[in-house]
C-alpha cells in the first residue's frame, strides 16, 4: 500500500550562511532528510525529516559486513525557476541492481522516485544557481540491524540527503593507468554502487596523485591490459572520428551519464563502439595521431576532459582540442537546465513543497 511520506520542517535553517559562489566540496549540506525504515519485510514511515546524526547500534551490520549501497543524483534549475531531475528512475533502477547484488531489500521504484522529488522539493532553495552548479542528492542504504554474524540483515534504513555543489574538474585531468590495484573482478561487485568499492580505490588513487595524477584509470582483474574506468567515471575515447568505450560487462558500473552521452552522440551522427579496449590499443592509437579526444562520464562531473594517461614509463598526451568533449559538456548542462529542448524525455520537473507536512 502507497504509504504518504510525512513532512516535519526544521525552525533553524542554516540558507542563510551559505555563500553559492564559493561552496566547499562536500562539506554542505541542506536543512533536511529523508528517511525510511525497513522492518519485518517492509518498507514503512517515509519521512523528511531535520538533518540530524543517526543513532546506530556498535553492532549494526553495515559497520562489519559492508551492507551499505549508495546513488549519486543532481537537481538543477530550469528557466522558469522549477526544480529539476535528470532520468531518476534509471537510479532507482541502478539502486535496486545494486541492492540485488549486496544481498539487501529492494527500494519500490515509485518510492525511490518521490523521495527524491519531495527533498528535492522542500529543498529547492539549496540548488545553487551558477552554470554548472547543482544540487547533488545522496541515496543510500544500509544494514542497521545490531547482530555479530554472516548472513543478510533483516533491517535496513534507506536515506536520502543532499549537498549544494559547484563545478566538478573545471580543468582537464591526468589519469594514472594502475597496474598492481584493480577495482573489480568478474563476478565481483563492480556493476554495484557498493560503498566497499570506492574504500578499495582511495589507497591507489592517492598513490596516483602522489605520481602527480588526478585520478586511476582502472585496467582489468585478470590481464592488467583492458580499460574498465576512470576514478568513479566512464571513460570515452575519440579514435578516428567515432567514439569507443569499454562494455559493461559485470566489473563495469551501467553509467547513467554513459548512456546519455551515447544517445547524444549517435544523434549527432557519431559511431559508437561499446566494446574492450586495452590500454595497448589506446598508446598505438596515439603513436598513429588517431586517438583525438578522451573524457570521463559520471554524474558529479558530467564530462571530465582528458589531459593524459600515464602507463608504466609511458604518458599519452591528447591533443588540446576537444571539441566533442565540450560539445557533449554543453548540451547536458544545457538539457539539465531547460536552454536547450529534452528530446529524451530525461528532465522531471519537481513541485515545490511549502507546507509543513
Amino acid at each position: 500500500m502507497e504509504q504518504q511520506i510525512k513532512i516535519t520542517r526544521t525552525s533553524n535553517s542554516g540558507l542563510q550562511h551559505i555563500d553559492f559562489e564559493n561552496i566547499p566540496l562536500g562539506t554542505v549540506f541542506t536543512d533536511h532528510m529523508f528517511v525510511c525504515d525497513y522492518e519485518n519485510g517492509n518498507w514503512q514511515n517515509p519521512r523528511i525529516e531535520p538533518l540530524q546524526m543517526i543513532p546506530t547500534h556498535p553492532a549494526a551490520m553495515a559497520l562489519h559486513y559492508g551492507q551499505a549501497i549508495f546513488e549519486g543524483m543532481k537537481a538543477t534549475v530550469g528557466q522558469e525557476k522549477t526544480p529539476l531531475l535528470f532520468r531518476p528512475e534509471e537510479n532507482a533502477k541502478r539502486f535496486n541492481h545494486s541492492a540485488v547484488r549486496m544481498g539487501m531489500p529492494t527500494v519500490p521504484e515509485k518510492l525511490f522516485v518521490e523521495a527524491v522529488k519531495q527533498i528535492v522539493g522542500v529543498e529547492h532553495n539549496w540548488i545553487p544557481p551558477q552554470d554548472g552548479s547543482a544540487l547533488y542528492l545522496r541515496p543510500f542504504m544500509y544494514a542497521d540491524e545490531p547482530f555479530i554474524g554472516m548472513r543478510a540483515a533483516t533491517s535496513y534504513k534507506f536515506i536520502v540527503i543532499c549537498s549544494p555543489a559547484g563545478p566538478f574538474f573545471t580543468k582537464k585531468i591526468r589519469l594514472y593507468a594502475e597496474t598492481e590495484f584493480i577495482r573489480a573482478a568478474d563476478g565481483g561487485t563492480g556493476e554495484a554502487k557498493a560503498a566497499g568499492n570506492y574504500a578499495a580505490a582511495i589507497l591507489p588513487t592517492e598513490k596516483a596523485k602522489a605520481k602527480g595524477y588526478d585520478q586511476v584509470l582502472w585496467l582489468d582483474a585478470n590481464e592488467h591490459k583492458y580499460v574498465q574506468e576512470v576514478g568513479t567515471m566512464n571513460i570515452f575515447f575519440k579514435v578516428d572520428g567515432k567514439f569507443i568505450t569499454p562494455s559493461t560487462n559485470g566489473s563495469i558500473l551501467k553509467g547513467i551519464t554513459r548512456d546519455s552521452v551515447i544517445t547524444l552522440l549517435k544523434d549527432k551522427g557519431f559511431e559508437v563502439e561499446e566494446r574492450p579496449i586495452t590500454i595497448d590499443e589506446v598508446i598505438q592509437f596515439s603513436k598513429e595521431g588517431k586517438l583525438e579526444e578522451a573524457f570521463g562520464t559520471g554524474t558529479a562531473v558530467a564530462i571530465a576532459m582528458v589531459e593524459a594517461i600515464g602507463y608504466k614509463d609511458e604518458v599519452i598526451t591528447l591533443p588540446d582540442h576537444n571539441p566533442v568533449s565540450l560539445d557533449m559538456k554543453t548540451t547536458l548542462d544545457e538539457i539539465k537546465t531547460q536552454k536547450r529542448e529534452d528530446d529524451h524525455g530525461w528532465i522531471i520537473p519537481v513541485d515545490v513543497e511549502e507546507k509543513v507536512g
